[in-house]
């Protein structure tokens, strides 16, 4: 732990670090990690739960009157009336981890009265650790980090979340990433939300965009990009963002780009904005249909060939 971090982050930081270990320790023998669905293709592993455990203890030991909200344990421990409350994810990337694929993170932020102030976001593979204090800059493993300085969006690299959901809208999303894909450098979806907004504010990608996100999900990644030098919102520019299941970051240049185009499928986008996307869709759909019926028409019209006769 370093003696220039805040003391509530070197905190943070042992609990991710212990929460980790749980990780690797796992990943070892993946074959018998015992796995639930809490909803359809959504899943918790033992190692989630004592991932969470190790948190906690860690944190109501060093601040026993502090708040707790988890993923997996709600808002069952700690304080309930506290203006401090850690919010946390002790495992993102589930599917990855019960899969081998070593994309995956532990995430902690500290919430004071609302607004996040201390984030940590600890990749145990790697053993990338990012942290942030607000006001005093984003940090990867004690070297501090800035967003990219790319401008233009066709040289953007972004990061994104694919619906996976039953009743997630599917055609809108694809719809949406259509348009994003035609006007940058390209797109991946690496399946941990916290570590791709750790990357924006690394520089590694220039932003990042998701619906359906829970705040353990971004709490601490967004501190991270603002610390950074980015911006966090939703895909309006919204900063009030953080229970709105929507997710936008990004250096400000490529963001407010972004947001211009991201801005239609926002769920606060005006009727009218909906409307014309409706249209766009409808007319898009139609498109295929009517060139196919125009083959068919065409065939349909040719003189039939010796052979046949």
């Amino acid at each position: 732990m370093s003696p220039n971090l805040h003391p509530m982050i070197n905190v943070a930081v042992k609990a991710a670090r212990a929460a980790g270990s749980i990780i690797n320790r796992a990943a070892l023998d993946i074959e018998s990690v015992r796995i639930s669905q809490k909803k359809a293709n959504d899943f918790v592993t033992e190692v989630d739960h004592a991932a969470e455990q190790a948190i906690i203890e860690t944190l109501m030991t060093a601040y026993p009157g502090h708040g707790i909200w988890a993923e997996e344990s709600g808002r069952e421990h700690g304080a309930k009336d506290s203006e401090f409350v850690w919010i946390i994810d002790p495992l993102d990337g589930t599917t990855n981890f019960i899969h081998g694929l070593p994309v995956y993170c532990v995430s902690i932020a500290l919430a004071v009265r609302g607004k996040v102030e201390q984030a940590v976001v600890y990749d145990p593979t790697r053993n990338d650790l990012f942290t942030a204090t607000k006001g005093r800059g984003a940090f990867l493993n004690d070297r501090r980090i800035r967003v990219s300085k790319r401008i233009h969006l066709k040289d953007a690299l972004l990061s994104t979340g694919f619906p996976f959901r039953p009743g997630d809208n599917f055609a809108n999303y694809l719809t949406m990433m259509g348009d994003v894909m035609k006007r940058t450098a390209g797109l991946r979806r690496p399946g941990a939300a916290a570590l791709d907004l750790a990357y924006v504010a690394a520089g590694y990608t220039e932003g990042f965009f998701e619906t359906g996100l829970q705040p353990w999900d971004m709490a601490a990644g967004s501190l991270l990009v603002t610390e950074a030098g980015g911006l966090v919102g939703n895909f309006t520019g919204e900063a009030d963002f953080l229970e709105q299941e929507e997710c936008l970051a990004g250096n400000p240049r490529i963001y407010g780009q972004l947001i211009s185009i991201l801005g239609k499928y926002s769920k606060f986008a005006s009727a009218g904005e909906k409307a014309a996307l409706r249209q766009a869709r409808h007319a898009a759909a139609e498109v295929p249909m009517a060139t196919s019926e125009g083959v068919d028409d065409a065939a349909a019209q040719e003189p039939k060939s010796d052979d046949a006769s």
